[in-house]
């Protein structure tokens, strides 16, 4: 079973989420490992899903101070690839992200990750690019509150 946890930098399942974002988005590209960390990180949210004390997953987001901001280093160990880990994480942070006043999510997506994007409601908009040598599209979302409890009134 796994669970899914808000960390931080410096805390001790950060480190476990730098080693598989290497492993899964950096290295294969030929990246070193200091690629890995962006400068905005202390001012991004973290999402982890963990499985014991190991990271297995992990989706950031960083706020735009205008109600909006980016999803970026969504990674999901090989091995759980394909099992709804990868839905999991955009779930949860997108219910968090709506508790904070978030309602807009855009992201850079690789191509070979758009339809997963898309089945999660986002779509591309703009032309396509190349990032960190490979074809991009950008992406947005519009998060909608949940409705409200008609029972509640």
């Amino acid at each position: 079973m796994l669970d899914y946890v808000f960390t931080r930098p410096g805390e001790p399942l950060y480190g476990g989420e730098c080693d598989l974002r290497f492993r899964v988005l950096r290295e294969p590209l030929g990246y070193t490992r200091d690629a890995v960390a962006f400068p905005f990180e202390d001012d991004s949210l973290h999402l982890v899903a963990t499985e014991g004390d190991r990271v297995v997953g992990c989706v950031l987001f960083h706020p735009d101070g205008v109600g909006g901001g980016r999803l970026f280093q969504m990674a999901v160990d090989p091995a759980l690839q394909g099992q709804g880990v990868g839905r999991a994480l955009v779930d949860r942070l997108e219910a968090h992200l709506l508790t904070i006043g978030i309602t807009q999510v855009i992201l850079h997506a690789r191509h070979h990750a758009i339809g997963f994007y898309e089945r999660l409601g986002y779509r591309c908009f703009g032309a396509p690019y190349e990032e960190v040598g490979i074809p991009h599209r950008n992406m947005r979302k519009a998060l909608d509150p949940p409705p409200a409890d008609p029972s509640v009134a």
